[in-house]
């Protein structure tokens, strides 16, 4: 895609907004005919800007009612030591969400569990053994005002 235009911003708000939107219902919310917005619309898949659909769950009405954004700072700041740090949380299902990060610590992690016992567990049994894990700093989530992540 060589360049994003007013109508695509447009239709990417509408699919952040909805992304199961009918195509005939987007089309009249961007101002374009149905098949000129399927045609923006698979454009913009093909060119990866659209990179995937999905649900948004709500953790809580699935039984994950304990969040934490967790900081870890890693005692090794080689590339092997990213790598193996990196495959060991992608294999752990608490992990929503990992982040390679500046500042004083390498990863931010968006940790979900049932309760504090299981994120003790997760802290303990799958953070505490990594042998790259130097720091762990956790920070619970209280409340979510604005959240935005599709």
């Amino acid at each position: 895609m060589s360049k994003i235009d007013h109508i695509d911003r447009r239709i990417l708000q509408e699919l952040r907004n909805d992304g199961r939107i009918a195509n005939v219902e987007l089309a009249d919310r961007v101002g374009l005919s149905p098949s000129a917005c399927l045609r923006r619309v698979q454009e913009l898949e093909r060119s990866g800007v659209i990179s995937g659909y999905r649900a948004v769950i709500d953790p809580a009405k699935v039984g994950l009612t304990f969040i934490a954004y967790v900081a870890v700072g890693l005692s090794s700041h080689t590339k092997k030591s990213q790598s193996d740090f990196e495959a060991a949380v992608a294999d752990a299902p608490e992990v929503r969400e990992c982040h390679n990060i500046t500042g004083t610590i390498e990863y931010l992690l968006r940790v979900e569990t049932a309760d504090l016992a299981a994120y003790k567990h997760f802290h303990t049994e799958v953070l505490g053994v990594l042998p790259q894990v130097h720091s762990i700093t956790t920070y619970v989530l209280m409340d979510s005002p604005k959240d935005e992540r599709g």
